[in-house]
């Protein structure tokens, strides 16, 4: 009977350190897996960039001739856990009038997001899309709304006039849905 009761207070005793051991791994193990939650869920919880102001060239570089030149528009580029610096993230079309003023075009057609061409050819200058045929002004509306595709003149960028004041282009980038009316950033 002294040899059942010692073997059972043995097997308590076991099995409260085992109970006491488990906790404590639990409870050991549940603190680096919540430490690394903010971590993996950080991507989901950054709102998407409504633009973002990047330079895009001196203001010298821009001739004041009224004709639009196209710029590469470089920077950070985010994705994920990852950053790549000075990445080609898009393009746009600068026009500088004699009086400085700067305007700018994203060269990606709001049709279906094809890169937009400028045409000095013809009896005006324009822009065209390679993809459909799709004419626009220079100020970036539809030239001929009864033959082309695009539901919308192309999108226009604003550009920093505080900046151009210090000699410098900033604009706004940001890429719009295609095919749709209205101008909706894309996320």
């Amino acid at each position: 009977m002294l040899e059942e009761k010692l073997n059972t207070e043995t097997t308590n005793r076991r099995g409260v350190i085992k109970l006491w051991a488990g906790l404590l791994g639990a409870i050991a193990g549940v603190f680096p897996v919540l430490a690394s939650l903010p971590m993996i869920f950080d991507p989901l919880r950054k709102k998407a960039e409504k633009g973002k102001w990047v330079r895009i060239a001196s203001l010298d570089a821009v001739p004041d001739d009224g004709v639009p030149r196209i710029y590469p528009v470089l920077a950070e580029r985010v994705d994920a856990w990852n950053k790549f610096p000075s990445v080609r993230i898009g393009a746009v079309f600068l026009r500088r009038s004699q009086d400085g003023e700067v305007s700018a075009l994203n060269v990606s057609c709001p049709h279906l997001g094809c890169a937009v061409d400028y045409k000095e050819s013809g009896e005006k200058p324009e822009f065209s899309c390679p993809c459909h045929n799709s004419q626009f002004e220079l100020d970036g509306g539809i030239k001929n709304p009864k033959t082309t595709q695009s539901p919308r003149g192309m999108d226009t960028l604003e550009v920093d006039p505080e900046k151009l004041k210090k000699g410098e282009v900033w604009v706004n980038f940001q890429n719009f849905q295609p095919n749709k009316k209205e101008k909706i950033a894309v996320t």
